[in-house]
C-alpha cells in the first residue's frame, strides 16, 4: 500500500499543478488562476500540510469550510467556485502522487458570494454615440465587428484575415453574403468555447466598411495576419482590450469609462436584437449557444419574437452608413 509523505504543504500542492498540470490550458488562464493562488489560497492555507486531516497543522474540511466563508465575505459566488476548483484539482493531483491520502477539499460546499458585477447593455443612442466615437480608434473594427455581429472578445482577439470574407458569392443560388468565419479562440488549442460556437456570421454593412479600412490601414495583410493585432502584429490580450475600448468611452459624455467593459458589447447585440424583434431563438444561433437559456437568462435584456436575419437587422438599427443612423 501507498503511505502518504510527510512534510508536503498545500503550497507545494497548488504550486505543482499550476507548473505542471495545465499542459491543455493557455497561458492567460494560467496567469489568472496563478494570480488567484497566490492571493487567496496559499496566504491563507498554504502552510497546512496534506498528510493526516487528524494531525495538527494538516489540512482538515474544517479548514476549507472556514476559508471559503471567510472569501464569501468579499469574493463573488463565481470566483469562489474557481478558488474552491483550483485547490480542489490540485490535491487531487498530489493524491494520486502519493502525498496526501484524502481529498478533504472534495467534502466541501462553496458558499453564496458577495453579488458580482452585473452585465449591462448599451442603450440604442449610447451604441451609436459609442460607433461615432470609435471611429478614430485602432480599437474600431474590434468594436464594430463585436456589437453588430456578437462574436466574443476571445474570438475577436484571434481572428485571422483567413477567415474574413469581404466580397461573399452574390451570383450564388442562394446568393452568400460577406461573413467573418468564428472558428478559433484564445482558449486552448485555439478553440472556441463550444462546437455550436464555431459558426459563420454575416456581416452587416457598417461591419463590411470597417474591415475594408482595417485591411487598407494594414497594408495588405497576409491571410494568416490577425484581424484586430498589436502594432508587432500579434493578438492583443485582454487588458490592451479594455484599455482601448474605455479610452473610447471617456470621450462619450454621460458615460463613465469605469462602469463598462468590452463584454458588454455582446450584452448590446443580444439586447438591441432582441428590442428590434428577432426571436430568442435565432438569437441564440447568433451567439452560439447551444440553446436559449443562457441567451434568456445571461445577455437578453428584453424580448420581443418576431424572425429578423442578424446582419439584416444590425442594418436596419444602424444603416450602412458612414455615420450611425446615416
Amino acid at each position: 500500500m501507498s503511505i502518504a509523505t510527510t512534510g508536503y504543504t498545500v503550497a507545494d500542492a497548488v504550486t505543482d499543478w499550476l507548473t505542471y498540470g495545465l499542459t491543455d490550458v493557455d497561458q492567460e488562464t494560467i496567469k489568472n488562476y496563478t494570480l488567484l493562488a497566490n492571493s487567496h489560497i496559499i496566504p491563507a492555507i498554504g502552510a497546512r500540510k496534506l498528510r493526516d486531516p487528524r494531525k495538527q497543522r494538516d489540512l482538515t474540511a474544517t479548514d476549507v469550510d472556514r476559508w471559503l466563508a471567510d472569501k464569501a465575505k468579499i469574493l463573488s459566488t463565481r470566483t469562489l467556485r474557481l478558488l474552491h476548483s483550483i485547490l480542489n484539482r490540485a490535491v487531487t493531483r498530489a493524491m494520486a502522487r502519493n502525498h496526501v491520502m484524502r481529498n478533504v477539499v472534495d467534502l466541501c460546499k462553496v458558499p453564496t458570494g458577495t453579488a458580482g458585477r452585473p452585465s449591462k447593455s448599451l442603450t440604442y443612442e449610447q451604441a451609436k454615440a459609442l460607433l461615432a466615437a470609435a471611429e478614430s480608434s485602432t480599437l474600431h473594427a474590434y468594436v464594430v465587428l463585436s456589437l453588430l455581429t456578437g462574436a466574443r472578445t476571445e474570438e475577436l482577439r484571434e481572428l485571422t484575415w483567413e477567415h474574413v470574407d469581404l466580397i461573399g458569392r452574390p451570383d450564388a443560388d442562394p446568393p452568400i453574403p460577406p461573413a467573418i468565419h468564428v472558428w478559433h479562440s484564445v482558449r486552448a488549442h485555439g478553440d472556441t468555447k463550444t462546437k455550436k460556437s464555431r459558426r459563420s456570421l454575416a456581416l452587416p454593412i457598417r461591419c463590411v466598411r470597417a474591415l475594408e479600412t482595417q485591411h487598407a490601414a494594414q497594408g495588405d495583410p497576409r491571410p494568416g495576419d490577425y484581424v484586430v493585432a498589436s502594432r508587432a502584429g500579434t493578438p492583443l490580450d485582454r487588458h490592451n482590450v479594455l484599455r482601448a475600448f474605455r479610452a473610447i468611452i471617456a470621450v462619450i459624455p454621460g458615460m463613465n469609462p469605469a462602469d463598462w467593459t468590452p463584454r458588454e458589447l455582446r450584452h448590446s447585440f443580444v439586447s438591441l436584437l432582441s428590442d428590434n424583434g428577432m426571436s430568442i431563438e435565432e438569437i441564440a444561433d447568433l451567439c452560439g449557444h447551444s440553446g436559449t437559456s443562457i441567451t434568456e437568462t445571461v445577455y437578453r435584456h428584453q424580448l420581443r419574437p418576431v424572425l429578423l436575419n442578424g446582419a439584416v437587422a444590425m442594418d436596419r438599427i444602424f444603416g450602412p452608413g458612414d455615420t450611425p443612423g446615416a
